[in-house]
C-alpha cells in the first residue's frame, strides 16, 4: 500500500491511544474502550496493507521471471 495509508493507520492508532489515555484519566470507560477499539482497527488495517504489499511483491517477482527481467 501507499505511504499515506501507513501514515493514516499510524494516525488512527495514535488517536486511539489518546482516547484510551483520556478515558483512563477521566474515568470514562466508554472512551477508554473506544480508544482501544480504534487502535485495534488501525492494527487490522495495517496488517491488511502489509499483506497487500507482500502479494504485490510476489506478483512482481513472478512477472519479472516470466518477462526475463
Amino acid at each position: 500500500m501507499a505511504i499515506s495509508d501507513d501514515a493514516q493507520n499510524k494516525a488512527e492508532d495514535l488517536a486511539g491511544r489518546a482516547k484510551e489515555a483520556a478515558g483512563a484519566v477521566t474515568g470514562d470507560d466508554d472512551l477508554k474502550n473506544e480508544g482501544k477499539g480504534d487502535q485495534a482497527e488501525a492494527d487490522v488495517k495495517q496488517k491488511v496493507a502489509d499483506a497487500a504489499d507482500k502479494v504485490k511483491e510476489g506478483v512482481d517477482t513472478v512477472k519479472d521471471k516470466l518477462t526475463g527481467n
